[in-house]
């Protein structure tokens, strides 16, 4: 053989070695694994539940029309009233229902159960939707709250559960209204709205296509579709360097990128991927979790939902692109590094919704 091939050879297995060993070194630092165990399960639970008829405090958030509407939280609400605020209440719901269908344990004495019963009723649904229907608050939790309803709902329609099967029903009029609302507000939204927090326009059109595909509502899957597409599939260059902000639960690029994720073919997404976040294909791809130095402060904690969030749309975009796996251990750096901060004990401006958040991330890997 010519001692140059010889050479080259030798040069080539040398470089292959060399990779192999710092891919291998890179794959020691990955701690374990988060799982959702029926201990954290547990521990999860207890949050939404400890909240879920706390009224006070409370940040109402609506418009007042008069001195009519001055009421209390539970008058205005009598469903979604504690937990802080609306949608964090209704998002505590879903994590209890997800819970219960996956560790019926949780709630052997049925305590839960019958609190929810006691909640979700036709009459109570009826006033929720009244508030809605006020001029005032048209636009109250858009879109954010109105995508956690769906995906509420979309946990109670895929639960054989005849409790399940009634609170769907009680609580559609108030989802359908809410579609409505949604189908009419999409063609006027002419920018999107790529903030860190509840008004990310990614982040609602996410939840609910879930919610669509699973109900098979058509007209509601073809419009996020459609306005989803108009609204961002021509963006490139999504500079993660700017993120995050001081009080960010979502990612606007990781938001959008994972969306596109679940409206693409695996080839037309990827080639928008290159576009829109080139960095995501480098091996060496880092992005270090967010950190949180005051956990009693309302805003600054967001950074720990942010941890969580962010795993949920690197996980989703690592199995739409086999090529990015390398993105899984990403996100499960970021979940193990804010998992440990879920407790009832903590301070209740994080407890009364990061809960929901770690479950959204460890139930999406």
């Amino acid at each position: 053989m010519n001692k140059y091939v010889m050479y080259i050879l030798l040069l080539l297995t040398g470089l292959q070695l060399s990779c192999a060993e710092k891919s291998s070194q890179k794959d020691l630092k990955v701690k374990e694994e988060a799982k959702l165990t029926s201990e954290l399960a547990k521990q999860i639970f207890a949050l939404p539940v400890h909240c879920l008829t706390i009224e006070y405090p409370n940040k109402l958030g609506q418009v007042i029309g008069s001195e009519a509407d001055l009421k209390s939280p539970k008058q205005l609400r009598p469903i979604f009233y504690g937990c802080f605020d609306w949608h964090s209440s209704v998002h505590g719901y879903w994590s209890i229902i997800k819970l219960m269908k996956q560790f019926p344990e949780l709630d052997t004495d049925g305590n839960i159960r019958k609190l929810l019963n006691e909640h979700i009723t036709v009459e109570h649904v009826a006033v929720e939707k009244a508030f809605f229907e006020d001029k005032n608050n048209l636009s109250f939790e858009r879109t954010y709250g109105w995508a956690w309803l769906f995906k509420l709902q979309e946990e109670l329609h895929t639960w054989n559960d005849p409790d399940a099967k009634r609170w769907e029903e009680y609580l559609q009029p108030l989802v359908n209204l809410l579609v409505q609302r949604y189908m009419e507000y999409l063609p006027k939204l002419v920018y999107p709205i790529r903030a860190g927090q509840h008004d990310n326009s990614a982040f609602g059109l996410s939840l609910s296509l879930d919610y669509a595909k699973t109900l098979v509502n058509k007209p509601f899957e073809s419009s996020i579709k459609e306005h989803a597409l108009r609204l961002f599939q021509h963006d490139k260059n999504c500079d993660l360097n700017y993120e995050p902000s001081g009080y960010d639960f979502l990612s606007p690029c990781l938001e959008e990128a994972f969306l596109m994720s679940k409206l693409m073919d695996e080839m037309s997404y990827d080639a928008w991927l290159k576009l829109f976040m080139p960095e995501l294909y480098e091996p060496q791809f880092e992005l270090k979790p967010a950190i949180v130095k005051d956990r009693s402060d309302g805003k600054l904690v967001h950074l720990d939902g942010l941890n969580y969030s962010r795993a949920v749309c690197l996980n989703g975009i690592s199995k739409s692109i086999p090529a990015l796996s390398h993105l899984k251990n990403i996100a499960n750096d970021h979940i193990n590094f804010s998992i440990g901060n879920l407790h009832v004990k903590d301070d209740y401006m994080g407890s009364h919704w990061l809960g929901t958040f770690a479950l959204y991330a460890l139930s999406n890997k």
